[in-house]
């Protein structure tokens, strides 16, 4: 489909999937004046809430699709798994934004490392795994540990398996369901940390600065701006970001998770995984920059230039998850914190149930 058009405000994005984040992709679009059409099987989706029109429909629903496909101008998704076919099959009547390639990358972990070396950004060394024995073979070049990992469908820490001795070598394949794989080395890394990056229509780019990332039973908890890392290494971040999404042809924001690794040859970042979407790590952009992510992703979709990602106040973002969410009238006393809450339902334990922006005046 061609993807050079360009919307009007009282024009329709189409957004796949209804989590939180289509909620506050459609909240962002009202505030510019633009509609969503969100479409989602869960008929309790809290992105319902907030959209002007919504269809409950499995994503394999050809019909649903065309009508859906039918009433808005331009398609976006929220999370990375959106079935390839559906996304072709939008894209034949549609523009969609970012494209199908970059699902197709980032749906597939072995793909996706090709993809990075490919786009000449550092990352871990890998191997492809189809066996236990496949695994053995390159353990032995990786000094025996490595992350073995799915290829698909792995997030918050599921589809992957560390192995740091001999005794976590036998059954390491079948643990991990013995499907296809990839084996990473492993990486003594200080801290994680990720970079949102936005590429518009006309091959512009916009990259926030690095956040510091605390992960808790494999579920991001708090992200951190500043991260406390040199000039050279947040320039170095902006770059990497801006050649992944250059390489895609993308248009849209992207989170790109990397590994903050300290050495004896200094402070240097590895590549872990892209995601083509607003990520859960850029919730501080909502309060402490001029732009958004959500608002950037939104115009870059509309085919609209990009906001300045310039950060005006430092910030720790709080993932509320679970029963933290309880807490809500606590934090609303604080003079400093921002709350958001996803209308979630139902409470339950490890799901995330809204988040806080705790901000403080700029010292770098």
């Amino acid at each position: 489909m061609g993807n050079a058009i360009r919307l009007e405000p009282g024009d329709t994005i189409g957004i796949l999937g209804g989590g939180q984040l289509g909620r506050m992709l459609a909240q962002s679009a009202a505030s510019m004046g633009l509609k969503s059409h969100i479409f989602c099987p869960d008929p309790s989706s809290p992105a319902f809430d907030v959209s002007a029109t919504y269809t409950v429909a499995p994503y394999e629903d050809i019909e649903a699709l065309d009508r859906f496909a039918s009433s808005v101008s331009v398609v976006t998704y929220e999370f990375e798994n959106v079935p390839g076919p559906t996304a072709a099959h939008l894209d034949a009547k549609v523009p969609v934004r970012p494209g199908v390639k970059a699902l197709e990358v980032s749906q597939d972990r072995l793909f996706e490392k090709r993809f990075l070396s490919g786009a000449g950004v550092a990352i871990a060394d890998f191997a492809e795994i189809n066996s236990q024995d496949d695994l053995e073979s390159a353990l032995s070049s990786f000094k025996g540990q490595g992350v073995l990992k799915t290829r698909r469908f792995g997030y918050d820490g599921k589809g992957q398996l560390m192995i740091r001795a001999a005794g976590d070598v036998a059954g390491a394949y079948d643990k991990i369901g013995a499907v296809p794989a990839v084996l990473e080395d492993l990486i003594p890394f200080e801290c994680e940390v990720s970079v949102i990056v936005a590429r518009d229509l006309d091959g512009n780019c916009a990259a926030y600065d690095i956040a510091r990332n605390h992960h808790e039973n494999h579920i991001l908890k708090t992200s951190t701006v500043p991260a406390g890392v040199s000039e050279d290494t947040l320039d170095t971040a902006r770059k990497m970001a801006e050649q992944i999404v250059t390489g895609l042809d993308y248009v849209g924001v992207m989170g790109v998770e990397m590994f903050l690794v300290r050495d004896a040859g200094g402070e240097r970042l590895l590549v872990n995984e892209i995601a083509p979407r607003v990520h859960n790590s850029g919730h501080w952009t909502q309060d402490a920059c001029l732009t958004s992510q959500f608002d950037q992703h939104m115009r870059a979709v509309a085919g609209w230039p990009l906001g300045a990602a310039t950060r005006h106040s430092d910030v720790v973002m709080e993932n509320l998850i679970g029963s933290d969410a309880e807490a809500w009238q606590s934090v609303l006393g604080e003079p400093s914190a921002r709350l958001h809450l996803y209308g979630k339902a139902e409470i339950r334990e490890g799901r995330k149930m809204g988040h806080v922006n705790r901000l403080s005046d700029r010292t770098s």
